[in-house]
Parts: structure tokens; C-alpha cells; sequence
């Protein structure tokens, strides 16, 4: 057989494939993944990984729909995606039984998902998440319930072994950033495009940065909105702090958003985040529902284990 005519052993590009030693490392964050979400009494779920294209037409990131989402068109001609995050599905299945649930619901689930991008350290175009969600119909999807979603993320890396000194918790608000960019003189039309600059301000260079701003007659994140720490600190949450430059790129966050950073020099980067949604249940013509969730990748935990040697790999 010539070499042309024989089946490459790789695996598509930008997954895995997880050998029995890798899937020891997979097995361990999952467990430590349910073990934490499972103490603050939240139930598992699932779905299948796919969902009609339409689901994230509306309200995820314009990036995912337009350049990362696997989709095709079966053979009844409808567009369908390998889902490239958990959020759209829990409020379709949410929005489903809205009547005969029993809230607060507080679910998880670890599912796979989907977005064609560049792998590298960090990316993939496949990976595993822990989805922790907090809906309710009162008021503790208020500031208690954020809390309480901070600190399952909080508590998740300290399972892992992590100490305070490893990791950061930055915390922001997308309500009070609208409110920021309003008074600046920024147009309710170019606020989203701010927000998804301020997203990408890491990724560009500084001079484009400032160009796209003035562009938008938009001014650069503001350094402090006075948000109060008070209850996180008091959760025992001690390495959290405020940076308004934190926007979180989907469109459906309506509140407080945040993300956890490794603070080693060598994987200096955002590991996970998440935040408050409070309106996505409206696609579906049903009444809001107020939520809190964030989402933790496998491949970005991996790498901060392997960096702190913490779990499997510890020296």
C-alpha cells in the first residue's frame, strides 16, 4: 500500500484522543467537577450535542455564530450545530417545563462542545465544561445566588488543590458597564460593539484598540465601579477583586460577570467565567426567568494543573 492510500492515525484536528493514562486526568476533573457542584446541591443534567442553528442565532456572541460554529443541513434541510456552549440549551429545556418546575432549580451538567477555532494552548475545537446554573423566581438569583455561583468556582479550584495565591477571581457588572457607556456619550447602537472591543482589548494591539475607540467615541474601561466585595469576602472568597475591564463576550449577560485568571507567569491567562442572564428564556416566549451560571473548561484546568502540579500531576 502506498503511502497516499493509507488512513492517517492523527485525530481530527483540534481534538482529542484520551488513551487510558488520559482519561485517568479526565476522569479525576470530572469527579472533583461533580463532587463540588453536588455539595451545594445541584442535580445533573444533559442534552444532546445538537441543537437547531437557530438556538444561537440571538443571543450568543456574533464570533461563535458567524466564524466558530460546526453546523450542516440534514436531509430534511434543516440547519443544525454541534453546540458550541451548554447556556441556550439549559434555557430551551428550562423554558420547556417553565410551569411544573420547582424553583430555585440549581443544575450542572459536563458536556461537550463544539467551535471551530485555532487550537492552541488552551483551545480546542472540542472540550468538556462544568456548567453550574442557579435560576430562581425570587430574589436569591439576587446577589445571594451570585455569590453562591462565585463560590462553587471558588471552591472547585481549591479542590483541585489550588491556593489563593494561585488564581484570581476579577469581577465586573455588564448592567452598570451600559450605564458607564451611556453617561460617557456612547450610543445605545455602537454599546454592544464597545463591549465586544473590550472584550477583544487583550488580543489586539494597543494603538488598533485606541483607534476602534475613537472610531466609536467610546472611552477606554473605566478602573473601578464601586461594587461592593462585602458578601463575597465574607463567603471566605479572600482573592477576588473588581476590574471593569472584565465584559464576558455573549450577549445575554444582563449583571454581574466575572472570570477566574491563573496568576503564574507561565499560564498567565482566563481560565473560566460566567455570570448573570437574566432575559434569555424571552426567545422561547416565556416569562424570565433570573439565573446565574458560569462554565469551566477541562482543557484550560488541565493546563493550570499541569503548571501548579496539582492532582495527577503532582511531583
Amino acid at each position: 500500500m502506498s503511502d497516499k492510500s493509507k488512513l492517517s492515525t492523527e485525530p481530527y484536528k483540534g481534538v482529542r484522543d484520551f488513551y487510558p493514562e488520559d482519561m485517568a486526568i479526565q476522569n479525576y476533573i470530572f469527579e472533583t467537577w461533580k463532587k463540588v457542584a453536588e455539595s451545594f446541591g445541584y442535580q445533573e443534567y444533559s442534552a444532546s450535542i445538537l441543537e437547531p442553528a437557530e438556538l444561537y442565532k440571538t443571543k450568543t456572541s456574533d464570533e461563535i455564530v458567524n466564524e466558530q460554529m460546526f453546523t450542516f443541513t440534514d436531509r430534511g434541510d434543516r440547519e443544525v450545530a454541534l453546540r458550541p456552549e451548554m447556556t441556550p440549551t439549559l434555557a430551551r429545556m428550562i423554558a420547556a417545563r417553565r410551569k411544573s418546575l420547582k424553583f430555585p432549580v440549581r443544575w450542572f451538567s459536563i458536556p461537550n462542545v463544539f467551535r471551530y477555532e485555532k487550537p492552541q494552548r488552551g483551545r480546542k475545537r472540542e472540550h468538556w465544561q462544568l456548567n453550574c446554573d442557579l435560576m430562581a423566581t425570587d430574589n436569591f438569583a439576587g446577589l445571594d445566588g451570585e455569590v453562591e455561583i462565585v463560590k462553587i468556582a471558588y471552591d472547585v479550584m481549591k479542590a483541585f488543590g489550588a491556593k489563593d495565591e494561585d488564581f484570581t477571581i476579577k469581577i465586573s457588572d455588564r448592567k452598570i458597564l451600559n450605564t458607564y457607556l451611556q453617561m460617557q456619550g456612547v450610543s445605545n447602537e455602537n454599546i454592544p460593539k464597545v463591549i465586544k472591543l473590550y472584550d477583544k482589548m487583550d488580543k489586539i494591539s494597543d494603538d488598533e484598540f485606541s483607534s476602534e475607540l475613537k472610531k466609536l467615541d467610546a472611552p477606554p474601561p473605566a478602573k473601578d465601579f464601586g461594587f461592593n466585595l462585602e458578601k463575597y469576602k465574607s463567603a471566605g472568597i479572600k482573592n477576588i477583586e473588581i476590574d471593569a475591564s472584565i465584559v464576558r463576550g455573549f450577549d445575554y449577560y444582563t449583571g454581574m460577570i466575572f472570570e477566574v485568571f491563573d496568576t503564574s507567569p507561565e499560564n498567565n491567562r482566563s481560565l473560566f467565567g460566567g455570570g448573570r442572564y437574566d432575559n434569555l428564556l424571552e426567545i422561547f416566549g416565556v416569562e424570565p426567568v433570573p439565573t446565574v451560571g458560569f462554565g469551566m473548561g477541562d482543557v484550560t484546568i488541565r493546563d493550570f494543573l499541569e503548571t501548579h502540579k496539582l492532582g495527577p500531576y503532582t511531583l
